[in-house]
Formats: C-alpha cells, sequence, structure tokens
C-alpha cells in the first residue's frame, strides 16, 4: 500500500505528542510493508532544519516540506473577526504547500492520502481533483473543543469572548469537513462519538497513539530523585501551559505544605520568561530537556494537570509504559483505559491532587505498584504496530467499498 501523509508541522525532533504519534504511526506502516511518503509543513513556530535528520530517521520513502510562516499576526486576528471562515484554519492554507501537493499526486499514484489532523482539510479538494486516494483523516483531537474548554476555564471578559469566538469558528468549519473524508480515525471512542453526535455519518475507526515499546522498555534506568515530582510537556501549548500554572498556584502549596522537601521539577520546551523568573519555592524549571525518557525515568511521579484539551496525551502513555505513577484529571485520562488506584492516579480538585501526591510519598511502595501496573496496561494496549495493523486492513477495507476495482 502506498500512503501519503500530510502534516502541519515537520514531526521530528519526536518532542511532543503530534511529532511521536505521526511518527511512530509512520515506522509501523513501513514495518508493516508500506511505502510512505511525507509531505509537511516546516513552521516558523516549529522550524526544523532537515540537513540534521539523524540517519535513524529513514522510514519515508520521500520527504517533502514548504516552509510556511503561520504566526499568529494581531491585525489578521482582528480583521479575521468580520471574516467567514476559521482563523486557527486558515493560517494553514498556504499556496507552496498546494503547489507541491498537486506536483507529487500529479507524480505518482497513492492507495491513501493520510491527513494528520484537522488543519489539512482544506486539501481535500486539491487531493479529490488530482487522485483516486482514499481520504483517511486522523483526528489527533476533537479540534474545536480544546478551544472551547480553555474559553470556560478562562475569567469572564475580552479574552473569554475571544477564545469562545475561535471555539465557535472552528467549531463550524470542523463540521463542515466530516463528511468530506472517506474515513476518519479517531484516537478514542468518545472522539468518534462526538464527531457522530456532530453529524459525521461515514466509516469511522478507533486507533489509540501506538508507541514503540522497545524505546522504552530498554531505557536505562536512572537513580530516582527523593520526594520529587515531575511535569513535561510542551509549554507552547495552551493547555499544557493552563494546567501547570494551576497546579503551581492551586495544588503545589499544599503538597508542600505537607512535604516541605518536597521539589517539583518542570521540563518542556518554549518555557515563558514569566514561569523561569518566577522561583516557586521548591520548583525548578529546567526547560527542554536532551532526553525525554531520562527525564521521566529520575522520578517516579509524573503529574498531567490538564482542564482543557481533547484526543489523547502521549507523555501519559510514556509515563505507564516507563512504570510511572501518573497522577492527572478526568480529561487527561481521555482514551486510555486505565483504572482510578489501580493503573493510574485521578484528580480534579486541587485537594484530591495534593492527596494524590502526599499519599505516593508516604508509601513509595504503593506509588512502585501502581506504576507497575500501569506498564503491563500500556504494553498490552499501545503497541504501534498492533496499531497501525489494524488502520491498515481499515483502509484496505474501506478502499474496496470507496473505489473497487
Amino acid at each position: 500500500m502506498k500512503v501519503l501523509q500530510l502534516c502541519k508541522k515537520f514531526p521530528y525532533p519526536l518532542k511532543d505528542g503530534e511529532s511521536i504519534a505521526v511518527t511512530y504511526m509512520s515506522r509501523a506502516m513501513r514495518d508493516l510493508g508500506c511505502e510512505i511518503t511525507l509531505l509537511s509543513m516546516n513552521t516558523v513556530k516549529h522550524y526544523f532544519d532537515t540537513n540534521h535528520l539523524p540517519d535513524s530517521f529513514d522510514h519515508y520513502k520521500d520527504i517533502f516540506y514548504t516552509e510556511i510562516d503561520n504566526r499568529i499576526k494581531p491585525l489578521d486576528a482582528f480583521f479575521h473577526l468580520f471574516r467567514e471562515g476559521s482563523y486557527n484554519i486558515n493560517r494553514f492554507v498556504c499556496p507552496a504547500f498546494t503547489k507541491m501537493l498537486i506536483h507529487i499526486l500529479e507524480e505518482e499514484t497513492f492507495d491513501v492520502v493520510q491527513l494528520e489532523t484537522l488543519y489539512l482539510a482544506p486539501y481535500i479538494p486539491v487531493i479529490r481533483k488530482h487522485s483516486k486516494a482514499l481520504i483517511a483523516l486522523r483526528a489527533h483531537n476533537v479540534e474545536h473543543e480544546i478551544w472551547a474548554r480553555m474559553a470556560q476555564n478562562t475569567p469572564r471578559g475580552l479574552k473569554r469572548w475571544y477564545l469562545g469566538h475561535l471555539a465557535h469558528k472552528l467549531e463550524v468549519y470542523e463540521k463542515s469537513q466530516l463528511n468530506q473524508v472517506d474515513l476518519m480515525v479517531t484516537m478514542t471512542q468518545r472522539d468518534l462519538d462526538l464527531f457522530r453526535s456532530m453529524g459525521f455519518s461515514g466509516q469511522g475507526m478507533i486507533a489509540p497513539i501506538g508507541i514503540d515499546l522497545q524505546d522504552y522498555i530498554q531505557a536505562p534506568q536512572q537513580p530516582q530523585l527523593p520526594e520529587t515530582i515531575g511535569f513535561i510537556g510542551s509549554l507552547d501549548w495552551m493547555p499544557n501551559l493552563e494546567g501547570l500554572n494551576w497546579f503551581l498556584e492551586q495544588v503545589w502549596p499544599r503538597v508542600r505544605k505537607m512535604h516541605p522537601r518536597a521539589k517539583l521539577r518542570i521540563a518542556g520546551r518554549n518555557t515563558p520568561e514569566s514561569l523561569k523568573k518566577a522561583e516557586t519555592p521548591g520548583v525548578e524549571i529546567l526547560g527542554e530537556v536532551r532526553s525525554a525518557i531520562r527525564f521521566m525515568n529520575e522520578q517516579q511521579i509524573l503529574i498531567v494537570p490538564l482542564l482543557s484539551g481533547s484526543g489523547m496525551r502521549v507523555k501519559i502513555l510514556e509515563g505507564l509504559l516507563l512504570g510511572k505513577t501518573v497522577i492527572t484529571t478526568t480529561i487527561g485520562m481521555e482514551g486510555i483505559d486505565a483504572r482510578q488506584g489501580e493503573e493510574i492516579l485521578l484528580a480534579d480538585s486541587a485537594e484530591d491532587f495534593a492527596r494524590g501526591i502526599s499519599l505516593c510519598l508516604k508509601d513509595p511502595e504503593f506509588s512502585q505498584r501502581i506504576g507497575s501496573q500501569a506498564a503491563a496496561l500500556a504494553v498490552e494496549h499501545f503497541d504501534h504496530r498492533k496499531i497501525a495493523l489494524r488502520v491498515l486492513q481499515k483502509y484496505a477495507q474501506t478502499r474496496v467499498g470507496v473505489h473497487p476495482e
């Protein structure tokens, strides 16, 4: 099977959930005999010099990309208030990308064009015009839901109104595109059900994020730092920063009151200066770390305090697979079939979060047991090759219905 994969940012380095989800899926497809071609945007915000790709990044037959400046521009954002369409989506509409896509489709025939996120949907008409390939949308999230949840968590005022406006425009666009694809691939059953309630009536399947188990099982163990909790996540993604700020304001003072020697280590790319300058007692700001796996292995307890967002959180999967005790919210655990108090700890209030951390600090054996059970769960359910095989089988079945030989 020949697959053309479209991405809204270059899927390397593997330092955020989207890049990991994209790369592990495409690697697994290659391992299963597919021929994968990549066409990616290379954005200013997440720019990567492709001359520095490692030799191990060799699973694509061909790699194409176009540079795009999709930064938020205040004047454009203002004028878009009075226009049709979603500003979130329009920032990813790029003439150079369209031209490259047409060239690729005219030069080669593909069985499947795989869109990684809704932000590639503007190119569906181009694909239809120049290819008979099956179009699959791999929906990493219900995109408008992220913005709607952020709006709900923002105090009343202009910012809340504007976030709600963006969410509404994005929802209108998302609904308009649901039935333009031949197959919808969601990370969770909840997301697929929500798309159905929004009017999606086509073929759909659930395929959670898969990860290469060997990358984690073979990772060397690190000395455990006593009374230490870890947070890792891209801090230029608003839900991560929102949740971390809430944790620092509402939860961390409670933890320090119960455990004065407790430490919180924060790792993440694009850490804002305000966080670096805060100098919160007991908090160490590391910025972007060289190895996320090594960082996670240095402490038994990992926190994922998400208050908004959608889809699945890769960092939770990584933490589970490494045998860590992950403490997160109900939103954070969406798509992960773990049991409260068995493979994961759930906390939706500041009191519950602090109580869960305290329990783990007081009873390391309990924390280790949670981690061991978490690792077993992750090995059973999130092997990237098993998940990719199901996706390819669904592609083959759907192609017969859409384009019978």
